[in-house]
C-alpha cells in the first residue's frame, strides 16, 4: 500500500503515524510545503472523549501530548463588569506547534517520509501513482478545489470578523470578554495552552469592526505570513483592562472571516478529504485539530478493517460524517449566537451567562447543574424549588400556571367541519395531563378554508354548539386553560389527510376551489388557487371575526391565529407567494395588509380579556424569503394590533424548503422575535425534554414552549416530566384521581441496594479546577462560584 499525504498538519501527521503505526508495510509519504520548524498557530484544546480514543490509539503519542498540557475545568464570563464562573466542564489545551513537533518525532521513529519545504505534486499525478491520497490541506484545500464538482463543495461565508493571537497573559479558565463599546459588541474567546501564553480571539460584528477603526488599517494586501499589527495593538489599547499590562502576540494574523465548509462527498477516486478540507466548525464550539484528529483515527481504522480502499473510504464518511455534521449544526448555533450578541446584551449577567453556555444546544439546563450545582443555585435561585418550566405566566388577563403549551394537534377526523370524539377525547387527555395551556388545532373559518376534509371548523351554528360541548365537559374535569387556532388554509386546501412527511395530495375531483394572494400552486401536480379579490379578503376577514365571536361563545379561553404554514394569511406574507401589485402586495407594508386586517377585526370581535396569539413562519427556509429585519417589523406590527404573544414557528410555506431539521431547530427565530421585540413569544419544533424546555425558558429564548409530538407520544408529558424533576407545586397539579400515579414506579431491580465494593475510594474530581502552571492546579474557592 502506497499512501501519500498532503499536508503536515496535526491532522496530516496522525494519519501517517496511525497508518504507519498499524501496517509498517505501508509506504507512506508526506508533503508539507513549509519548514519543518515552521511555527503557525496557539493553542488547540482536546475534549476528554478525543483524548481518550487518542490515549487507545497510540499511547506514546498520547503520553506526549499529557506531559505538556494545560488542564482547567471551569469558564469564566466577563460581562457588565461582573465575573460568572462556571466549573465540571474538563479541558485539555497545548500548543499546536508542540503538537506538530510530537507528531513529527513519532513519524520520525515510525519510518514516514515527510517531505518539509516540499509542495504536493499535482493531486492528478499523485493520484495515479499511489494507492491512496489523503488531503489533509487545510480550509482552502487546492485537493478540494480541484474536484470541487465531485466534492460538492459548499461554503457559508460569514461577515463577522476575527482575528487570532495569543498572549503572555495566562489565563486560568476558558474566558469569554463580552464588552459593549461606543462602535458596538466586541467578544474575547481565551484559553491558556501552556504555562507561558493563552490563544485570545478577538471577534466583532463587521459595522462594530469598521466603526472601530480596524476597516481603515486592514486597508491593504498583507504578504503571506505578515500580522496587521497596527490591528493588534489597537485590541490591545481596547482590551488594556483585560489584558492587565500584558501583550497581544501576532502570529500571521489579521482580521478573517469564518467559512463553514460543508462536502457532500469526501471522496474521489482513490482521493479523501480529511480534517478542514472536508468540513469545518466554528471555533467557538469546536477544534479543527481535534476534528481532524479524530477523522484520521477513523480513516486509519477502516483502511486497515476493510479490504479495498472504494470500501473502507465509504464506510469512513457513513461513520465520520454523522459525527462531525452535529458538531457542525452544534457549532452554527455558536457562530450564530455570537454574530448576534448584541440581542442579549440587555439581559441581566446571570441569565446572560446562562445564554452564553447554552447557545450551541448541546450544553443544557440539566447538564449544567450535574457539572456545577452551585452555578445554577447561583444564578437561580429558584432553581431548587421551582424548574424554569413550572413558573407562571401572565397573558393578557389569564394566568397561566406553568410554561408548557400543546399546540394545535390537527387529527383529521371531522366530518363536515364537526368535530367528532377523537378531538374531544384527546383534548381531555391533555388537559388533564398538566400543560399550562392546551390548543385546539386547524379549525376553519369556512368550508373552502379547510386544508382536507377531515378539519374542523367553526363557521355554523352546529359546530359551534359541539366545541361548546366539548368545552363544558372538560371543564367539568380539568381547569386547564382551552384554545382553538383558527385558520384559513388558503392554497394549502383541498388535499388529503397529510403523510409522514407532513404534506397531503391534491384532491382532484372531490376537492374544492382554493384562494391565494397569488395563482402560484403549491407544487408540481397542484391546483393552481383562484387569486383572492378584494371582495374575497373582506369575506376572508369577516369569516375570521365570525369564528372569533363563536370560538369565545364556545368557552374557549385563548385564540391562535394560524398566519404561518402557508396557509392563506401566510401566503400574503411571503415575498416567495405573494407577487400581488395592488395594495395587498409588493412592500411589506402591503404584504401586512390582509393580516392586520384580519387581526383587528378578531380583536374586535375577541374579548379585551382573553389572550390572542398570532402564529408565523419567521423563515421559509428558500432564498429570496422574508428576511430577519421583516420578521421583527412583522411581530412588532402584529403587537401594536393586539397579538398578546407571537407563536414563532418556520416552513411549510412553499415546497421547495430546505429546513434544518433537528433538535429545537426553529428556536431561534423565538429568542429572535423575543429579544428584538419584547413581545411575548412560545418556541416550538422539535422540542420534547423537560431539560430543553428549562434550558429555552432560562436562557431567555422565549417565554412558553409548545411541546407536540411528545404529548401525542405522551399525553401526560408534563405531569411526568414534573415527577421526573421531582416537583410537586402548584404549577403541576395531577388530577386527585391519578394523584397516586404522581411517584414514578419502581422499575426493575429498583430496591437493590448495591454493596461497597471499592476498598479506597476514588478521589471526587473537583467541581473547579483553574490552570495555575507549578505542582498542581488548584481548585477555585467556593466563594467564587459566582
Amino acid at each position: 500500500m502506497r499512501v501519500a499525504v498532503i499536508g503536515g498538519g496535526p491532522g496530516g501527521l496522525y494519519t501517517a503515524v496511525l497508518a504507519k503505526k498499524l501496517s509498517p508495510e505501508w509506504e507512506i509519504t508526506v508533503w508539507e510545503r513549509d519548514p519543518r520548524d515552521a511555527a503557525f498557530g496557539f493553542g488547540v484544546v482536546f475534549s476528554d472523549e478525543t483524548l481518550g480514543g487518542i490515549a487507545q490509539a497510540d499511547p506514546e503519542v498520547f503520553a506526549a501530548m499529557e506531559a505538556e498540557f494545560a488542564r482547567w475545568s471551569d469558564i469564566d464570563i466577563h460581562y457588565g463588569g461582573e465575573i460568572r464562573t462556571s466549573g465540571g466542564h474538563g479541558f485539555a489545551a497545548l500548543d499546536r506547534n508542540r503538537l506538530r513537533e510530537i507528531l513529527q518525532k513519532r513519524c520520525a521513529e515510525l519510518g514516514v517520509d515527510v517531505r518539509y519545504s516540499t509542495p504536493a505534486p499535482p493531486v492528478g499525478q499523485l493520484s495515479a501513482e499511489y494507492d491512496l491520497v489523503v488531503a489533509a490541506d487545510g480550509v482552502r484545500s487546492a485537493t478540494r478545489e480541484a474536484h470541487a464538482e465531485s466534492f460538492g463543495v459548499q461554503l457559508d461565508e460569514r461577515t463577522c470578523r476575527y482575528i487570532w493571537l495569543s498572549t503572555d497573559l495566562v489565563f486560568e479558565a476558558f474566558t469569554f470578554i463580552v464588552e459593549e463599546r461606543d462602535f458596538g459588541v466586541l467578544q474575547v474567546h481565551a484559553y491558556p495552552y501552556d504555562d507561558k501564553r493563552s490563544t485570545f480571539i478577538v471577534e466583532i460584528e463587521e459595522g462594530a469592526w469598521r466603526r472601530a477603526g480596524f476597516a481603515a488599517l486592514a486597508d491593504r494586501e498583507f504578504a503571506r505570513g505578515e500580522s496587521d499589527e497596527a490591528a493588534v495593538r489597537l485590541c490591545e489599547e481596547i482590551l488594556a483592562d483585560h489584558l492587565d499590562g500584558h501583550r497581544l502576540i501576532p502570529n500571521a494574523s489579521r482580521w478573517i472571516t469564518f467559512s463553514t465548509v460543508r462536502t457532500s462527498s469526501w471522496s474521489h477516486g482513490n482521493v479523501v478529504l480529511l480534517g478542514d478540507a472536508a468540513h469545518t466548525a466554528h471555533f467557538s464550539i469546536g477544534s479543527g485539530t481535534k476534528l481532524a484528529m479524530e477523522d484520521a483515527l477513523a480513516l486509519v481504522a477502516n483502511l486497515h478493517e476493510h479490504p479495498t480502499v472504494a470500501e473502507a473510504l465509504a464506510v469512513y464518511e457513513a461513520e465520520r460524517r454523522p459525527a462531525v455534521e452535529s458538531v457542525q449544526r452544534a457549532a452554527q448555533a455558536s457562530l450564530e449566537w455570537f454574530e448576534t450578541v448584541g440581542r442579549y446584551t440587555g439581559q441581566d449577567p446571570d441569565r446572560f451567562a446562562f445564554n452564553l453556555l447554552t447557545r450551541s444546544r448541546r450544553v443544557t439546563y440539566d447538564n449544567l447543574r450535574a457539572r456545577d450545582a452551585a452555578f445554577i443555585d447561583a444564578i437561580d435561585p429558584e432553581s431548587a424549588g421551582v424548574p424554569p418550566m413550572f413558573r407562571p405566566m401572565r397573558l393578557g388577563a389569564l394566568t397561566l400556571r406553568n410554561r408548557v403549551v400543546v399546540p394545535p394537534l390537527a387529527t383529521f377526523t371531522a366530518v363536515d367541519g364537526m368535530p367528532g370524539a377523537f378531538p374531544h377525547a384527546q383534548l381531555a387527555a391533555q388537559a388533564l395531563g398538566g400543560a399550562g395551556l392546551v390548543l385546539a388545532g386547524m379549525t376553519a373559518v369556512s368550508p373552502d378554508g379547510r386544508a382536507t376534509a377531515g378539519c374542523p371548523g367553526l363557521w355554523t351554528d352546529e359546530q359551534e354548539a359541539a366545541w361548546r360541548s366539548t368545552v363544558e365537559a372538560i371543564r367539568r374535569i380539568s381547569d386547564t386553560p382551552l384554545g382553538i387556532q383558527l385558520t384559513h388554509a388558503g392554497r394549502r386546501g383541498s388535499t388529503t389527510t397529510p403523510g409522514p412527511n407532513g404534506i397531503g395530495l391534491p384532491l382532484g375531483h372531490d376537492g374544492w376551489p382554493t384562494l391565494a394572494a397569488s395563482p402560484l400552486a403549491w407544487d408540481e401536480g397542484y391546483p393552481v388557487p383562484r387569486e383572492a379579490t378584494p371582495a374575497d379578503l373582506a369575506a376572508v376577514t369577516a369569516d375570521f371575526a365570525g369564528a372569533a365571536a363563536r370560538a369565545d361563545r364556545a368557552g374557549f379561553d385563548v385564540l391562535e391565529l394560524q398566519f404561518g404554514h402557508g396557509h392563506l394569511v401566510s401566503g400574503f406574507l411571503s415575498p416567495l407567494t405573494n407577487h400581488r401589485t395592488d395594495a395587498y402586495g409588493g412592500s411589506l407594508a402591503g404584504r401586512l395588509r390582509l393580516p392586520l386586517e384580519v387581526l383587528s377585526a378578531v380583536r374586535t370581535a375577541w374579548p379585551a380579556g382573553k389572550p390572542l396569539i398570532v402564529r408565523i413562519s419567521a423563515t421559509e427556509w428558500a432564498e429570496g424569503g422574508t428576511t430577519e429585519a421583516e420578521v421583527v417589523e412583522i411581530c412588532r406590527a402584529l403587537a401594536a394590533a393586539g397579538a398578546d404573544a407571537v407563536d414563532v414557528s418556520t416552513g411549510e410555506v412553499v415546497a421547495h424548503q430546505k429546513p434544518p431539521y433537528g433538535r429545537s431547530y426553529q428556536t431561534p427565530f423565538a429568542d429572535l422575535v423575543r429579544n428584538a421585540t419584547g413581545i411575548p413569544t412560545i418556541a416550538v419544533g422539535a422540542v420534547s425534554t423537560h431539560d430543553d424546555v428549562n434550558s429555552i425558558l432560562m436562557a431567555g429564548r422565549a417565554d412558553l414552549v409548545a411541546v407536540g409530538r411528545a404529548h401525542l407520544h405522551d399525553p401526560l408529558w408534563t405531569l411526568h416530566a414534573a415527577a421526573d424533576q421531582g416537583y410537586t407545586g402548584p404549577g403541576a397539579r395531577w388530577p386527585e384521581p391519578w394523584r397516586p400515579g404522581s411517584r414514578k414506579p419502581p422499575g426493575p431491580r429498583g430496591d437493590r441496594v448495591p454493596p461497597r465494593l471499592e476498598l479506597l475510594r476514588a478521589e471526587t474530581v473537583p467541581v473547579h479546577r483553574r490552570w495555575r502552571p507549578g505542582p498542581a492546579a488548584r481548585p477555585l474557592p467556593a466563594t467564587a462560584s459566582r
